[in-house]
């Protein structure tokens, strides 16, 4: 047991350097409180170590190559293209490194964070200790985010495997990669190592991205399968095994038959758990379960001196969740005010080729109900993408009788961008007048939000009843 050298009085102590605690912590030291930020790991957390930034890195460097391949279209023939896998995973480590400055123990040092670089956990109710200090805080805030799951497969553990947090290490480039898990990582780095050369082939229980509208999702298959991806869904891996001479086997049973995949590398993908062990959450008095640390509406544990934001908190498990999470807690700590997480305007981006963003209502929930109208336009009918060659994908937004947006679904290139104002549409319930009156440049891809507003109306624009009120209203010069 480690002596306690120091006792660390403060306004706020922050448990996990991630995304979520370093925002806050950020914003709480310069608005004057006294914060304490423990942090065991690498600063930055999973988002910038082992998520966002590498897979979004790898991906760049993946779809530029892809970009050249197709570029035949605009009649621009490369006669090769020489991928270096070594220097595009320097080009992942390099983007790591660059981000990770805004992220460092010496930039939170010198904006007035105490920084304790030690595992922490907590002894009683009031009482945070890491390694020889022992802190005594007014708030507490956990923000120790979560870690790949790997689940129980017969002989997983017994061959080499790679998760999210690992992946990124590798030196050479995968002859086979089998993916177990379809969600966005699993996507994500299945389609960034095809179109780096490798053969990849995605294992998943149910639907490939099963949290988003299946239309949507039929395109992105649609393109992973184009780029030579094999895909198995609705099936159950039953045993993993190694090779004899190199690699690994998955026996799956797909459709009531037993398939035996082979492949020379192991990506487990399937899903994340909240990092809950080792905290001492039973000496806090918090409440916990599988998904993580039980938050009310304003993020505070059932010790109210004690607060959860980000993944460990049980919700989306989206780095802009945790950020958003901080502003949250931010208000209710330091300014007293009984702020609430609002969570239905809450966007996700699957950053695949094409990407898929959404937002709001999902279309088989608004399919259930008879008073929503769902008005979809084609992202081919856009002149931005017919000229640039990037015509698959489309928009489809949800809204009540008058017009009010309820939520919205674009897959199609640069989804991620374009989804932006559809959020601002939902929390602020907007109607679509806020687009079709709206000037909008041509030629770009934003038009697509205006066609679609535009076909709402169109309908009543152009019904028999507004042509006799124009007839009517000409007779008059």
């Amino acid at each position: 047991m480690t002596q306690i050298t120091e006792i660390i009085p403060c306004d706020l102590a922050i448990l996990g350097g991630g995304a979520g605690g370093l925002s806050l912590a950020a914003g709480a030291v310069q608005l004057g409180a006294k914060v304490v930020l423990v942090e065991s790991g690498h600063m930055g957390g999973d988002c910038l170590n082992y998520g966002c930034v590498p897979s979004k890195a790898l991906l760049s460097a993946a779809k530029a190559a892809h970009h050249m391949r197709e570029a035949k279209a605009l009649g621009i023939h490369a006669k090769s293209i020489n991928i270096n896998f070594s220097d595009v995973m320097q080009h992942v480590r390099a983007s790591i490194v660059h981000i990770a400055e805004h992220d460092s123990v010496a930039r939170f040092e010198a904006l007035g964070v105490r920084v304790i670089q030690a595992s922490g956990w907590f002894v009683n109710a009031k009482t945070l200790e890491a390694g020889s200090c022992q802190i005594k805080a007014k708030r507490f805030v956990v923000a120790t985010g979560s870690h790949a799951f790997v689940p129980p497969i017969p002989g997983l553990d017994r061959v080499p495997y790679e998760t999210n947090e690992t992946i990124f290490n590798l030196q050479v480039l995968p002859s086979h990669l089998i993916v177990i898990g379809g969600g966005p990582i699993g996507c994500e780095l299945a389609q960034a190592f095809a179109m780096l050369g490798s053969k990849v082939t995605i294992l998943e229980g149910s639907q490939i991205l099963p949290n988003d509208d299946s239309d949507a999702v039929s395109l992105v298959r649609e393109s992973l399968k184009s780029m030579g991806i094999c895909i198995y869904e609705d099936m159950n891996v039953e045993l993993i095994e190694s090779k004899a001479r190199q690699g690994l086997s998955v026996l799956i049973k797909s459709k009531g038959q037993q398939i035996k995949v082979d492949g020379t590398h192991l990506l487990v993908a399937t899903g994340r758990r909240a990092n809950i062990d080792g905290l001492g959450l039973e000496a806090a008095q918090v409440k916990y379960s599988d998904r993580g640390i039980m938050v009310d509406a304003r993020l505070r544990s059932s010790n109210k001196k004690i607060y959860a934001i980000g993944d460990v908190a049980g919700s989306f498990q989206f780095t802009h969740v945790a950020n958003y999470h901080a502003g949250i807690v931010l208000r209710n700590i330091l300014f007293k005010l009984p702020a609430k997480v609002d969570a239905h305007a809450v966007p996700w981006v699957t950053y695949t080729e094409p990407e898929l963003a959404h937002v709001g209502m999902l279309v088989k929930d608004a399919e259930k109900r008879h008073d929503l109208y769902i008005t979809t336009t084609r992202v081919a009918d856009n002149d931005r993408a017919v000229v640039s060659k990037q015509t698959s994908g489309k928009m489809t937004v949800i809204t009540n009788k008058q017009g009010r947006v309820l939520g919205a679904t674009i897959v199609g290139p640069e989804a991620g961008e374009l989804i932006l104002p559809w959020v601002i549409a939902v929390r602020e319930k907007k109607s679509l007048r806020m687009f079709t009156d709206t000037i909008i440049p041509y030629p770009t891809l934003s038009e697509m939000s205006k066609r679609v507003a535009g076909d709402f109306y169109k309908p009543q624009l152009f019904s028999q009843r507004t042509r006799k009120l124009v007839r009517f209203l000409l007779k008059f010069g």
